[in-house]
């Protein structure tokens, strides 16, 4: 009962429509403040700026630095977003993360290197099919400073985004619909749109919003049906990290001094809609089997449960199976 775990807090639907707003200004705000002061220390900041290009930005700073800071918005945000659960909610981090007695690092640690090890191959296979596609783009320092930002940093940036849509938004809008599938779409859909402004959307025009909504309801088809963000954690922080560390390409958010470079014209092609329609479903399969889901309609399109039946089954201070909570 993940969703049903914001009973046990501060629950009221205003503290969820402000804190939305909240949160999303403090990232943006605060967090992008460091960005910009590193930009304005260039001659043609406001020219950087207006182009709203991330190559230009990317090249202005130098692309580990850019990435550092790029990153550093998130950390911003998700500091944010626990001060407000903790101080308007009264919510424990746990509670926001699982519906277990304890976080499920094994499931986290699963997803990440199941998921890993998929992308790299992917991403080999592709190199050995068309290699006219790619240059080797090593350089050992710069991609040693690289691997230092993203194993620190990416986590927590793919963490503000689980947390504040598929853990936050995800329980206060799924109190106020009283059903699963409201917020399993909603939270979908503004995933694929929050990433509208990328590079690779007006690269490869609208149609890559299938790959970026299609993981929305992946992600949420997992919190669901495993109660908790363990898996989403887990997947999430394997795709930007393999993403960031293996390829670059001059039209795409992530321009790093990864290990390649892709130099080809970007189509929209194949490999955005194999994950949604193939990868991903083979990917439910895999974690179905080895964690046991079942009841799938109840789990993504059934109600919440009633909070007064959830806490006589729940009382606060324990978890789901009766055990006492660890805060």
């Amino acid at each position: 009962m993940y969703i049903e775990q914001a009973y046990k807090s501060q629950h009221d639907f205003w503290r969820y429509l402000l804190g939305i707003g909240v949160i999303f200004l403090g990232w943006q705000i605060f967090g992008v403040a460091p960005l910009m002061a590193a930009l304005f220390t260039k001659s043609n900041a406001m020219s950087i700026l207006a182009s709203g290009d991330v190559g230009l930005m990317s090249e202005a700073l130098g692309s580990n630095l850019f990435l550092f800071l790029m990153l550093l918005t998130f950390v911003i945000g998700l500091a944010c977003l626990f001060i407000w659960i903790k101080l308007v909610h009264k919510q424990p981090i746990k509670s926001l993360t699982t519906s277990r007695k304890k976080v499920d690092w094994g499931r986290i640690f699963f997803a990440f290197i199941l998921w890993s090890i998929i992308s790299i191959a992917f991403v080999f296979i592709d190199i050995q099919l068309s290699p006219k596609d790619y240059e080797f783009n090593f350089n050992l320092k710069p991609f040693l400073i690289l691997a230092v930002i993203s194993i620190v940093l990416i986590p927590i940036q793919t963490s503000m985004e689980e947390y504040y849509l598929r853990g936050y938004m995800m329980q206060g809008i799924g109190l106020l619909a009283k059903n699963r599938w409201v917020p399993l779409c909603f939270t979908s859909i503004l995933f694929g749109v929050m990433h509208l402004f990328n590079p690779e959307v007006e690269k490869l025009g609208y149609g890559i919003m299938v790959f970026y909504i299609g993981t929305g309801f992946f992600l949420g088809i997992l919190t669901l049906m495993d109660e908790g963000l363990e898996l989403p954690l887990g997947f999430h922080t394997a795709n930007n990290l393999t993403t960031a560390l293996l390829v670059t390409a001059d039209w795409t958010a992530f321009q790093t001094e990864s290990l390649y470079r892709d130099i080809s014209e970007p189509v929209l092609g194949w490999d955005v809609f194999v994950p949604v329609l193939v990868i991903y479903p083979i990917l439910l399969f895999i974690f179905s089997k080895k964690y046991g889901w079942t009841n799938w309609k109840e789990r993504l399109f059934g109600k919440v449960v009633d909070k007064e039946v959830f806490l006589a089954q729940n009382p606060i201070g324990t978890s789901n199976d009766g055990s006492l909570l660890e805060f």
